[in-house]
């Protein structure tokens, strides 16, 4: 078989034979695939052949070796192992051949990564990493073969787990090293070793351990930092970003000596790339700082040592980097592209990070430059001023900056009014958006608050991105004067607050801004409509009439939405059809948590005729709308409580078919929380749909392919509908009790797996609520008496129990799961009373579990964790079996 002219056809300019190739392609892999591969590691490895088809084939090769999806990724890598041994050899054999011998866009290095990825975690091809080395430190090789093996290194580093190869880091840098050296006669070379370097940080752990070596790890990266290449630069640079993030505890040797002059310098280099990483790194540091101040604050609550301290390198160097970031900050683009991240960008989240890390230390030092820039003749010293002061909000004392804000907050008004420059508009109408969320005890003045909202709701008018900082601006106002006027009265209830009489005047502003045509850009629809959700949030009660008109606004242009006929619609027009409902459902729940119960049956009929229609013609849209419909049903249901059922009807068949589509994970999980908000509305009323649901839920926790996330809140909301039927409940105990038992048996064989731990955790709580809800609910309503339906549990008692214990013992336990325990265990002890303090007394790890609840910042989990321990108490004096029903 001649694959080249099939393979250069791939890429023609005619469409017919680019589908009759793929077509030829796909016949040929479906025959045999395992000769298919073979043919064209082949074509890749022939020198003869053109570029085109070696790059086709190469490409064709990486596309049945791995896929982006992490599950069919896997499917590709047990199928390659499947291959007979002396097949596999073959192609390696033949993959290897390549190397360096491809003159565009090498293929060769990425399909050894993706083969080295299948083969390495079973112990296979041992000698990939060896003969890559050899290729780099060998004086033999050429310098194209040089490169090609580091940047197979470097592919093979990125694709596998550290663990797997760190057995073979000492190889591996070995050849990183000597292709970085500063004596490399090849720049070409050093790039690439460089580039390697940074896809190898993560499990070179033992060789930073070791003092020797790392003192040679760091020599080469930072000699690297001057070479003459900017490219070597940037890429040394990038590794010494990673290297303070992954070994901080290592750096105090090289800061002084070496990290902060090379930093230093390059921060003031002519190179964009240079600058942006040497500001990287001063992000990465305070990143790193903040944590380790959590860290210790925790620490010390704890009574505990601090695994970790800080060296406090920000504080130290601030005096010396604040002036150039100053300076960087000055530095924007006329006409600038919003996406782009360029340097002055880059300098004001570093300058944000700072001042969250060294707090009141930032603010006399960058006062001065405000208040020297901000009548600054030149625009961009002028939005530099105005940037500097909103990147310093978070972090210092608001008592600190109040007084100064003062004094410049009419300038910064007026800067956002008539700046004849965009870019100083935007940066104005941020900066008082900071103010408004960090310092806002400047702006709730009637002095202040009479020339910034006709300011802001004017500026709503104005350019985008101007308008959308606006709306962000009036998010924090809302919620400011809300806390104000909470603060000064003694309820829960706020009658009136600072931005009462211009309310109306700001929401109408606001449905406006969203529905301008220009409103896709710069986020702003996205942005207009949180902004009246958090207005509608936090209105107190003299603003009520226009919530009322704002529910039947909104709901009207919901209405108008779902009319349009998404067979007329192309892709990008169904995508921002599919945004805007998916907006106007979040605003409807916000305006439904806010409304009487009288005012939302009101509206409720058009509503649900509109959410029908969404659900009835979804499928064809872009992005979350059955999701978004699903859950301003649940608000419907939090709202009318029982008064929903009359609507049960007519929305169940759709809530069991997003029961069903648990391929849709987002909708399956919002249908879930549904039926959760009906078990606490409807209560027994539920019970003429609960077969169905509950067959639906048990075939999805007993489906192995259903994807793992949805599994915990059903648990979770099995538990909410046995309390809500409770002793109808009894029928479904026998199969849910088993599988309740079967998820909470689920271990972690990988400690360091982070994601595990975390889904065992929402596993566990979603087991104890499943436990939690059952046992309540066969207990029965009434205050002093246990209905004999108890006796359900009693046989899956012991292992309840041990389950408690298992829980009790593990390290990782979040606050919610030592809740959720405690509490049913509690539920338990009121059940059966003294007869089950000797088995608990035998299992100190309960004790501890307990003991743990009641050290927790957690309320809930304080609260539980105390009930239950007296309750223990109180049983102790009695004899076993006293309280069993």
């Amino acid at each position: 078989m001649n694959l080249t002219p099939i393979l250069e056809a791939t890429v023609s300019s005619s469409t017919a034979d680019i589908q009759q190739a793929e077509k030829f392609l796909e016949q040929a892999a479906s025959q045999d695939l395992c000769q298919f591969l073979k043919l064209l590691a082949t074509e890749l490895a022939d020198v003869s052949k053109s570029v085109v088809s070696r790059m086709a084939a190469g490409l064709q090769l990486k596309n049945y070796l791995t896929s982006k999806d992490p599950d069919f990724k896997l499917q590709y890598q047990q199928r390659w192992l499947s291959f007979p041994l002396d097949e596999r050899q073959g192609i390696k054999h033949l993959v290897m051949q390549s190397l360096g011998t491809e003159t565009t866009k090498p293929t060769a290095p990425q399909v050894i990564a993706y083969i080295a990825s299948a083969e390495l975690p079973s112990g296979a091809w041992p000698e990939v990493i060896a003969t890559l080395a050899f290729n780099v430190t060998s004086t033999q090789s050429s310098e194209s073969l040089k490169i090609a093996s580091l940047d197979s290194i470097g592919y093979i580093c990125e694709e596998i787990s550290p663990k797997v190869l760190s057995g073979a880091s000492n190889e591996i840098l070995t050849a990183i090293v000597q292709g970085m050296r500063k004596e490399e006669p090849s720049l070409h070379v050093r790039l690439a070793a460089t580039k390697a370097l940074y896809n190898s940080l993560e499990f070179t752990k033992s060789n930073f351990d070791k003092e020797t070596e790392r003192h040679f790890i760091m020599q080469v990266v930072c000699e690297a930092t001057q070479c003459p290449n900017e490219e070597v630069v940037i890429a040394a640079l990038q590794n010494l970003v990673k290297i303070m993030s992954l070994y901080y505890s290592y750096m105090e040797a090289y800061m002084g000596p070496a990290l902060f002059a090379i930093t230093l310098e390059a921060m003031q280099s002519s190179i964009d790339g240079v600058v942006l990483q040497a500001i990287e790194f001063w992000s990465t540091v305070c990143d790193e700082e903040q944590d380790l101040a959590i860290e210790a604050m925790e620490a010390s609550e704890t009574g505990r040592p601090p695994s970790q301290t800080s060296f406090h390198y920000v504080r130290g160097a601030l005096h010396f980097l604040l002036p150039i970031l100053l300076r960087i900050l000055a530095k924007q683009e006329e006409y600038d592209d919003e996406d782009d991240w360029v340097p002055s960008k880059a300098a004001g989240v570093c300058l944000s990070l700072m001042a969250s890390c060294t707090e009141d230390s930032i603010v006399p030092l960058v006062i001065p430059f405000v208040k020297e820039n901000i009548f600054n003749g030149d625009w961009r010293f002028r939005d530099a001023a105005v940037m500097a002061l909103g990147c310093i909000m978070e972090g210092p004392d608001p008592d600190q900056l109040a007084q100064f804000i003062s004094e410049v907050l009419l300038r910064i008004i007026e800067l956002m009014k008539s700046d004849p420059l965009i870019q100083v508009k935007d940066s104005a109408a941020w900066t008082i958006g900071r103010i408004c969320e960090q310092v806002p005890s400047t702006v709730l003045h009637l002095e202040v608050l009479s020339h910034l909202l006709p300011a802001l709701i004017d500026g709503l008018k104005r350019e985008t991105r101007v308008a959308t900082n606006i709306c962000w601006a009036f998010s924090s106002l809302a919620e400011a004067a809300c806390d104000s006027a909470l603060q000064a009265c003694s309820t829960d209830d706020v009658e009136t607050y600072a931005l009462s009489s211009s309310f109306e005047q700001i929401v109408s502003t606001i449905l406006a801004t969203a529905e301008r045509n220009d409103a896709v850009h710069s986020n702003l629809r996205t942005a207009a409509y949180e902004a009246l959700m958090d207005l509608i949030k936090y209105s107190p009660k003299d603003c009520y009439i226009v919530v009322q008109k704002t529910v039947l606004h909104v709901l009207d242009s919901l209405q108008k939405v779902v009319q349009i006929d998404e067979n007329l619609l192309q892709g990008h027009d169904k995508q921002q059809v599919s945004d805007l409902e998916s907006l106007l459902c979040a605003t409807l729940q916000s305006l439904l948590r806010k409304m009487t119960k009288e005012d939302v049956l009101q509206i409720s009929d058009s509503l649900v005729q509109a959410l029908i229609a969404m659900l009835s013609t979804s499928s064809g849209l872009v992005g979350g709308v059955q999701e978004d419909a699903i859950l301003t049903i649940g608000a419907l249901v939090e709202s009318l409580g029982v008064d929903f059922l009359k609507y049960m009807p007519s929305l169940s068949n759709y809530l069991i078919a997003a029961l069903k589509n648990y391929n849709d994970v987002q909708v399956c999980q919002a249908a879930i929380g549904l039926v959760g908000d009906l078990c606490r509305s409807l209560s027994v009323n539920l019970i003429p749909y609960c077969e169905n649901i509950m067959q639906i839920m048990v075939d999805t926790l007993s489906n192995p392919t259903v994807h793992r996330s949805i599994k915990p809140p059903i648990l979770s909301t099995i538990g909410d509908i046995a309390l809500a039927i409770g002793s109808q409940f009894m029928i479904y105990c026998a199969p849910v009790l088993g599988i309740l038992e079967q998820a909470s048996r689920t271990q972690s064989e990988n400690s360091s797996d982070l994601d595990m731990l975390d889904y065992l955790n929402e596993l566990r709580e979603g087991c104890l609520e499943g436990y939690t809800g059952i046992v309540q609910g066969l207990k029965g309503d009434k205050e002093n008496e246990v209905s004999s339906d108890i006796q359900l549990i009693v046989p899956h008692l012991p292992w309840i129990l041990a389950f408690i214990e298992i829980i009790g013992n593990e390290q990782e336990k979040t606050d919610s799961v030592i809740a959720g325990a405690a509490g049913l265990l509690g539920d338990l002890l009121n059940c059966f009373g003294a007869q089950l303090i000797p088995i608990i007394t035998q299992k100190p790890a309960i004790t501890k579990l307990l003991s743990e609840g009641r050290q927790s910042r957690n309320k809930r989990t304080k609260t539980l964790a105390t009930w239950s321990m007296k309750t223990i108490k109180q049983l102790q004096g009695e004899s076993p079996g006293s309280k069993a029903k």
